[in-house]
């Protein structure tokens, strides 16, 4: 590991404990300057010198003889600290945005030198504040720190022009460029970056109106170029294919994104496979011009494909399948499909022995029958079989008790309405190595099947919405105190008691989606707040019972809330966006990445005053600083169930 900042508090604390650093430090100096024959016998006696002097002795030069000490000078004190990413002063920069960073270097000198380390400038993400980007800041900033930029995303920044594509053509040594949605990008700011950026790896152009132009500069100035995105960009064409697959560039591509792009012909895969066979993840979705076809004219010499995902492509069919089952395929996403069927997953079981991640969500005709097929499969990590209506026990339970039961992590049942307790009971006792489990609107699933789960050892995350289980069978849940992702939506039989006792055994709970339960009042909220204060999402839509007070409760006690929906609690008055506004955005000021939806008839204010503040302003005033906020004061959609005032609505028929 050659950089330990995504690492955690705990190891963190423990590199500290233990001076582990000051002892590197000096074991890194003395093999240096001794430059011993054998330097595992020179490590091996310095450790134990260090045993004996003890972990508190450590001085960078204790591992290097007296008599060479004299000239030498001390490594520098951040050294292995920034290397390892322990260095803490420098660390809180890394999570704040261009703009806070900014105010950050006008605090004090020690604040400015701190933020003036290169480091910091590696990867410059000006996306995060894409909306106040100007040509002026991006020049300013890449004229300065071009030398250490390796990576750019300026995703969004719609308001760029010729000096912020000049100034990017000059950092040299960058390797990462995102690109994605710049309005000002065209086939003349793209030559300028082409002629100064010859290492780049990654490149996205997503969105963008770049045309054959653009793809002829890729073949001839990016030798090294691995991973591109061109994904709908509607203005090239199959020519401008084939100059991708010439020249001397993008023979290296391993990585291609082609979604949305409904201009192409079979006669563009052909051309990408004849220059680009090295390819192998391939991403095409929102695709509904793709065929077969397209397919088997590019699998044909694009033998390496590994990964394909094929989301919202109506007309493929096992066709595709069967060209795809030559290549060396791990992973599968095939969603919306109704030409599908399990003749697809009796080649995946002939042909692809290693294959780990299967999606074939809304594939209407996958039966039971397919699944039985992969069940001999050793090596399946992700089964999606979300919208199968026809799946149910009689393929479940075969399959977990197959070849890849034992090591499954992820597994979707959505909407599996044929689904029941029978294998629920499976999977909880074949699947202890499962994290991820959703049963949404499995209506067959009871408490019975969900006291099972409660047993698993590794479940953090789970998916009940829509089911018909009760307080009993979410009290079990809890018993692992491991769930730290958890959906009840549209729980009925679920109330503030069974959430109650659900969040006394959870402690690391971080997503919780109770939206449209509307039984639930502001205990739910209560035991939410004051046992879990980890939440960063919080979904309380659709339930009518909540006021001032829920909002309260979250402001006071989760200081990492960065999703909160509302919408629809239309008992909440300003007073709710002003506990929000003092404690989670004042506190924690500008960068704190909060997403508040209040729409569908959250009447904050209620018509009501709160001093001269009326609702709309309210709305402006208190979530001016949040990063996203969505509101309307329409009235509720009948679809939710109750009016303007919470009165349940009866239909008849």
């Amino acid at each position: 590991m050659s950089s330990l900042r995504d690492a955690g508090p705990e190891l963190r604390a423990y590199f500290r404990r233990h001076n582990l650093l000051g002892i590197y430090e000096a074991l890194l100096c003395g093999v240096i300057v001794m430059r011993p024959e054998d330097p595992l016998i020179f490590l091996e006696e310095k450790l134990k010198e260090i045993m004996e002097k003890g972990l508190d002795a450590g001085l960078w030069y204790m591992c290097i003889d007296s008599s060479l000490r004299t000239n030498l000078k001390k490594i520098a004190e951040t050294y292995l600290n920034t290397l390892f990413g322990l260095d803490d002063e420098q660390l809180i920069f890394r999570y704040v945005n261009l703009v806070d960073l900014a105010r950050c270097a006008q605090v004090s000198q020690t604040w400015m030198l701190l933020t003036q380390n290169s480091s910091l400038w590696s990867d410059i993400n000006f996306s995060s504040v894409k909306h106040k980007v100007q040509d002026k800041i991006v020049v300013n900033i890449l004229q300065k720190w071009r030398p250490y930029v390796f990576r750019l995303n300026l995703r969004g920044c719609y308001s760029l022009h010729w000096p912020s594509f000049k100034s990017i053509s000059e950092c040299k040594n960058l390797q990462d460029l995102n690109l994605s949605e710049c309005q000002g990008l065209n086939d003349d700011s793209m030559r300028l970056i082409s002629e100064g950026c010859p290492s780049l790896l990654y490149l996205n152009l997503s969105y963008t109106d770049i045309t054959n132009g653009t793809l002829r500069l890729l073949s001839r100035s990016f030798p090294n170029l691995q991973y591109l995105s061109l994904a709908h960009c509607r203005k090239f064409t199959d020519k401008g294919l084939q100059y991708l697959g010439s020249g001397k560039g993008c023979h290296k591509l391993i990585y291609l994104d082609l979604s949305g792009c409904i201009q192409i012909s079979v006669d563009g895969f052909r051309n990408i496979a004849n220059g680009c066979s090295r390819i192998q993840d391939l991403l095409i979705n929102d695709m509904p011009t793709l065929t077969d076809r397209c397919i088997q004219a590019l699998a044909e010499k694009c033998q390496q494909i590994m990964s394909v995902v094929f989301l919202d492509s109506p007309h493929l069919s096992d066709t595709t399948v069967r060209a795809l089952a030559e290549c060396k395929l791990v992973k599968v996403s095939i969603e919306g499909n109704n030409r599908i069927t399990d003749l697809s997953f009796k080649l995946m079981s002939k042909y692809c022995p290693y294959i780990r991640h299967i999606h074939m969500a809304d594939c209407q005709k996958i039966t039971d029958a397919g699944l039985k097929m992969i069940a001999p499969l050793k090596y399946i990590l992700v089964l999606n079989l979300a919208d199968c209506i026809r799946v149910g026990d009689g393929g479940i339970k075969p399959f977990v008790e197959g070849s890849s039961g034992a090591t499954l992590r992820e597994l979707n049942l959505t909407n599996c309405i044929q689904v029941t307790d029978a294998s629920v009971a499976k999977i909880a006792q074949r699947c202890r190595n499962l994290t991820y489990l959703n049963l949404r609107y499995c209506e067959n699933v009871t408490d019975a099947g969900i006291e099972a789960l409660g047993n698993m050892p590794s479940l953090i995350s789970i998916d009940i919405s829509g089911t018909s289980v009760s307080d009993m069978g979410l009290r079990a849940l809890g018993c692992s105190g491991k769930i730290k992702e958890l959906s009840i939506s549209e729980c009925q039989n679920i109330s503030d008691t069974g959430i109650q006792e659900f969040c006394q055994d959870t402690k690391h709970l971080e997503y919780c989606h109770v939206s449209y339960c509307p039984q639930l009042t502001d205990e739910t909220v209560k035991a939410l707040a004051f046992h879990c204060h980890k939440l960063t999402s919080v979904n309380i839509a659709g339930c009518p019972k909540m006021t001032d007070l829920c909002i309260e409760y979250l402001a006071a006690a989760c200081c990492y809330l960065h999703f909160l929906d509302i919408s629809g609690c239309i008992h909440l008055t300003d007073k709710a966006l002003k506990y929000l506004w003092k404690v989670l955005v004042k506190h924690y000021g500008r960068h704190n990445k909060i997403l508040m939806q209040i729409t569908e008839d959250t009447h904050v204010g209620s018509k009501q005053k709160m001093g001269d503040i009326t609702t709309g302003q309210a709305v402006l005033k208190y979530t001016a600083k949040l990063e996203k906020q969505e509101h309307n004061d329409a009235d509720p959609p009948p679809w939710v169930g109750y009016d303007r005032n919470g009165n349940i609505l009866t239909f008849t028929k």
